[in-house]
């Protein structure tokens, strides 16, 4: 039996002990690595745009320029380091290497006088980011057995949550014991970004995979991943086309009301809410699938956009940004998990790199135009366009009820 067919068998036959058996070492390993690079970069990303647009003198569109060119950035290197790591039959050095250089890159923030330094010091983190992202989920992928998928990206994404509660908090006592000193905060996200470095080197153990037979020039193309991965890709991007930026929504609540100097506690509430979400959404994803979770999720989140652009007072904006943490997480275990019920187990790497791809393409024009429908027509039209692409994209699944079934065989087209 090739690994393929055993990929398939095991998921197309129920699987009733997948809840029971524990998570494999890798997958703890990468969680908690998760959680102490996010208390150092939670640490920061809540003031990031006050300090951009208070401090640097930016503007809401400027923002959306920042976060959309870094993230399209690291989308764009997670299809180059999926496809990569295939070839290789390594994912450890990618995981390091990116871990490495956004250790190196978060806390320069401090250094920054103009708005081109902050530019630079983000779209650097998110070079790391892109770099580590899909072999580290393909590794994940490697190390879990089929079954238990939904879970081991849950518990994932909850260790992320939890270590971007942590940071806020951190920052939060900081600047009580020492108000206005930001800059010193930035500098001090070196230390948590040192230790996930450590950590990864040393003990991390990883599992071989097996390597494409043929190993085509990269960029690799779509090609060997079927036609419903690719309608999934497409999908994905329409969301991600009215999914901006989180920072807008802190920009939201500091309108509403919410004070300043409350937002990281604001933004750790949210995380917390996301990492029981996670939790749960894993167990979810593994016993009815990927795509019920996704369509839910995603028009759940519509109805929050709209909220945010009805609210009118601060208590608004903390009751929503909490539901929008449970409703989000809904998605992102299942999103990751998709992948994996697509695509034949030797292409994971350049299946999850199409898929951070997919969010990068969707990432720049988002953050873009909605920075520009909010300084030109405010809250209302750019939270509302939000919800439009999440609607259409939920259809878009909808109209395809071959996506999401057990696993399909993988196509040789």
């Amino acid at each position: 039996m090739t690994s393929d067919e055993a990929d398939h068998r095991s998921a197309t036959v129920p699987v009733t002990n997948g809840a029971s058996k524990k998570l494999p070492r890798n997958v703890k390993i990468l969680g908690l690595a998760s959680l102490l690079n996010d208390i150092a970069s939670e640490m920061v990303f809540p003031l990031l745009p006050a300090f951009l647009i208070q401090v640097l003198h930016g503007t809401k569109t400027s923002l959306g320029l920042m976060e959309g060119v870094a993230d399209s950035v690291s989308s764009l290197l997670r299809l180059f380091s999926g496809a990569w790591s295939d070839r290789a039959g390594s994912r450890k050095v990618f995981v390091i290497f990116g871990y490495a250089l956004a250790a190196l890159a978060r806390p320069l923030s401090g250094l920054a006088g103009r708005q081109w330094h902050l530019f630079a010091t983000r779209t650097a983190d998110r070079i790391g980011k892109g770099i580590r992202t899909s072999p580290r989920d393909a590794l994940i992928a490697d190390s879990t057995m089929p079954e238990m998928r939904g879970r081991a990206f849950g518990f994932h994404q909850a260790m992320d949550h939890l270590g971007a509660a942590v940071g806020p908090l951190l920052a939060m006592l900081f600047l009580f014991i020492w108000p206005r000193q930001l800059r010193t905060l930035f500098f001090l996200t070196l230390i948590p970004g040192i230790l996930v470095v450590v950590l990864i080197t040393v003990a991390l153990r990883e599992k071989p995979h097996s390597e494409p037979k043929e190993k085509p020039a990269l960029p690799q193309s779509l090609r060997p991943l079927n036609w419903r991965f690719r309608f999934y890709l497409i999908a994905l991007v329409l969301f991600t086309l009215g999914n901006s930026s989180d920072a807008f929504l802190l920009v939201r609540s500091s309108e509403l009301g919410v004070q300043q100097s409350l937002l990281p506690l604001l933004w750790c509430l949210f995380h917390i809410v996301k990492t029981v979400s996670n939790l749960v959404a894993g167990h979810w994803t593994d016993r009815t699938g990927a795509r019920p979770l996704l369509i839910i999720g995603w028009l759940a989140y519509g109805a929050v956009y709209l909220c945010f652009a009805l609210a009118s007072v601060a208590w608004h904006a903390w009751a929503i940004f909490l539901i929008y943490g449970f409703v989000y997480s809904l998605t992102e275990p299942a999103a990751k998990a998709m992948v994996t019920e697509l695509v034949p187990a030797e292409r994971k790497g350049l299946a999850f790199g199409w898929f951070h791809f997919a969010i990068g393409v969707g990432a720049l024009p988002s953050s873009l135009i909605f920075g520009w429908l909010y300084d030109d027509f405010g809250a209302w039209t750019a939270f509302g366009w939000g919800a439009t692409s999440a609607a259409l994209a939920s259809m878009l699944l909808l109209i395809d009820p071959a996506i999401g079934r057990a696993r399909l065989p993988p196509s040789h087209s």
